[in-house]
């Protein structure tokens, strides 16, 4: 593993330096390809290792790894901006919502319930590990590192438990009054949007019983009205799997991995993938950010993440503190 120092031009991700954010690595993780071996010019990898890239003279793969043994390679294609943009697609959690406190604090409790120690407390270096991802992969982590003799299903029982309680709770008018923020500038910026023509999806890696009524939440903050009529496409990770009911796809193929992004835009608005690049994703975390990459989309990063410390800003691109700036970007 060593960092950057000298300008890279990998196909399909463009430009790379040292400011990137991502690291160079002898041998993928699953030991497949090494670096100078059949065809592999180098390898690369984000700063957190979710995602690594393999690179060949004409073309790069991405081996999106995974927290429970489901790992994927996906061809990574080359994107850029052209005008007019027709479609904005944004993450939920920490673009839209100021949320990520209190689902990690759901994590916590989860742990908590599965060691029986109500006292039990992440740290704060275990942040990036259990935000962007799939709940099952934030549980699988806390495991292996606080109690590997537990299992994610018992932990996901603990998640479902705490998580329908503090929602009941929060739609009741009880719960936690902090818990979903609408970031700043929202409201103008998805209005902006709509006045100009754009289509806008709305897109999650998190349950639907839990992303649902946290916008909902966040459009009554702001008097917009219902989420379901407003965006032209809404897509989550669908209903947990359990016994006696039938659950949806969504814990394996989660962020990093393309398919949110790609369904939302080729099924939910309509767009040809020949259209990729009249589209724009917004996100604030590592795993969002190469999600829309690998699905053929530009990338917008927005401050307050985690895309710095995952090693991900290279994947971006550009990266904004405000919708104004995005806003700017987008219509500039």
């Amino acid at each position: 593993m060593q960092p950057i120092s000298e300008k890279i031009n990998a196909p399909g991700l463009g430009e790379i330096d040292e400011n990137s954010g991502l690291i160079r690595l002898d041998v993928s993780s699953d030991n497949i390809h090494k670096a100078g071996i059949n065809g592999v010019e180098l390898i690369l990898a984000t700063g957190d290792g979710k995602v690594e890239f393999i690179v060949f003279a004409d073309h790069t793969l991405a081996y999106v790894r995974s927290a429970m043994d489901y790992a994927a390679y996906y061809p990574v294609h080359p994107v850029k901006i052209e005008k007019p943009v027709k479609a904005v697609l944004m993450d939920l959690d920490g673009t839209s919502v100021r949320s990520e406190e209190f689902w990690v604090w759901i994590i916590q409790l989860s742990i908590a319930s599965l060691l029986g120690d109500p006292k039990f407390e992440l740290d704060d270096d275990d942040i990036p590990f259990v935000s962007g991802h799939s709940v099952s992969e934030h549980l699988q982590y806390c495991i292996k590192k606080y109690c590997p003799d537990k299992t994610v299903e018992q932990a996901r029982e603990f998640y479902f438990l705490h998580t329908r309680r503090e929602m009941k709770a929060i739609l009741d008018g009880k719960g936690r009054q902090d818990a979903f923020r609408p970031s700043p500038g929202l409201k103008e910026f998805l209005y902006s949007l709509k006045n100009k023509g754009l289509k806008i999806g709305l897109v999650t890696s998190g349950l639907y019983e839990k992303a649902y009524p946290e916008i909902l939440s966040a459009f009554r903050t702001l008097g917009i009205g219902d989420p379901a009529e407003f965006y032209d496409a809404i897509i989550t990770a669908g209903f947990p799997m359990g016994r006696g009911s039938a659950g949806t796809l969504g814990e394996l193929s989660p962020k990093p991995h393309p398919w949110l992004y790609a369904e939302v835009a080729r099924v939910g608005l309509g767009f040809p993938f020949d259209q990729r690049h009249h589209i724009v994703g917004i996100e604030d975390s590592g795993a969002g950010i190469s999600s829309i990459r690998l699905a053929g989309f530009s990338a917008i990063g927005f401050a307050g993440g985690n895309i710095a410390e995952s090693g991900t800003i290279g994947l971006c691109h550009s990266y904004c503190d405000s919708f104004e700036e995005i806003e700017a970007l987008i219509f500039g």
